[in-house]
């Protein structure tokens, strides 16, 4: 079965987990809620998903919203029927297939052809048939589609460019994902510094993207997928117009960190941060840097700064030499 874990993705915390877990817990009291606020992968909530008693997940991606729910969202799902169609899926002869959506835009390209027609007849499928399932089977279904493809996918692991070579023959087999039902846990697809405004949790997870590499941009095939509204693509990477644009990876970034901190209303703020900012790329290059988050963490409450050496997720040629990972705890100062 697949985890939320499976899928590439730039920043993923699934390496980290275990030692960011370790920190919070031996720099916090008394804690029974959690957010995780800027959530991509979803693997940090996860984790909380076993420890605290309500846990709160948001990200702006409206295909990482969809994977929320595929695999923690609280509504019934009937199994067996979802189980029934992704065997019809593996069953389905790409050469049967017309061309589609799908593969006239990224057949041959980010996807073999045949892999891409039959991505495209799926997600048409689905789109017809969506009265027949509630929220959850649809995003079990999407979800689905997406992690499996992600396997196959002609890129070094996101949609920024493909490989410029033969793509390489691999067969594409549709494997459940692990889904369950989770009660402890609200999920909602906000601007973070709106969403701040909102909520009241003891801890808060914040792990903003801090470059100028827009999620939105990097994974547009996904978000594609999951609107489906088929839009008009543009240039080589084939993007839509650009939607969901994140002030973090602007000159504006630390402005709206500060706003952000100041409006988070919790016990403890935990701060993931990785030193990119002596990358020699300068799409790599930090848009905070690591004393300004002290600083502004410091304003808030007494913090501590721990860190440990990753492997950055390095997609291109930049160079990242003593690569850490920093994770600020801040004991906020009580009004």
């Amino acid at each position: 079965m697949i985890e939320i874990e499976n899928r590439r993705y730039i920043g993923s915390k699934t390496q980290l987990s275990d030692w960011i877990f370790e920190c919070i817990n031996s720099q916090t009291r008394d804690c029974k809620s959690f957010c995780d606020i800027f959530a991509g992968t979803g693997i940090v909530s996860k984790k909380a998903i076993e420890i605290f008693e309500k846990v709160i997940i948001n990200d702006f991606l409206f295909s990482n919203e969809v994977f929320y729910n595929a695999f923690f969202d609280n509504e019934n799902y009937d199994k067996l029927k979802i189980n029934k169609l992704i065997d019809r899926w593996n069953s389905i002869e790409s050469d049967k297939i017309s061309e589609n959506y799908f593969s006239k835009n990224f057949g041959g390209k980010f996807f073999d052809h045949n892999h891409a027609k039959k991505i495209g007849f799926i997600r048409e499928e689905i789109n017809k048939n969506k009265s027949k399932f509630n929220n959850k089977e649809l995003s079990i279904l999407l979800t689905t589609l997406i992690y499996n493809i992600d396997r196959v996918s002609n890129t070094v692991g996101h949609f920024d460019a493909y490989i410029k070579k033969p793509i390489p023959k691999r067969e594409l087999v549709f494997k459940s994902i692990n889904s369950r039902k989770v009660r402890n846990v609200k999920i909602f697809r906000e601007d973070a510094n709106i969403l701040a405004k909102k909520i009241n949790t003891d801890i808060v997870y914040i792990d903003p993207p801090y470059n100028s590499r827009q999620y939105s941009r990097f994974y547009h095939i996904y978000e594609n997928l999951v609107q489906w509204k088929k839009p008009e693509l543009f240039g080589v990477a084939l993007k839509p117009e650009a939607e969901n644009m994140s002030k973090y990876c602007r000159i504006t970034a630390l402005n709206a960190f500060k706003e952000l901190v100041n409006d988070l209303n919790a016990k403890y703020l935990v701060v993931s941060y990785n030193n990119t900012y002596s990358s020699k790329s300068s799409s790599s290059e930090n848009k905070i840097k690591l004393e300004e988050i002290k600083e502004v963490l410091k304003s808030k409450g007494q913090t501590k700064v721990f860190n440990a050496p990753h492997k950055f997720f390095n997609a291109g040629k930049t160079d990242f030499k003593d690569h850490k990972e920093y994770l600020f705890i801040t004991k906020v100062n009580e009004k």
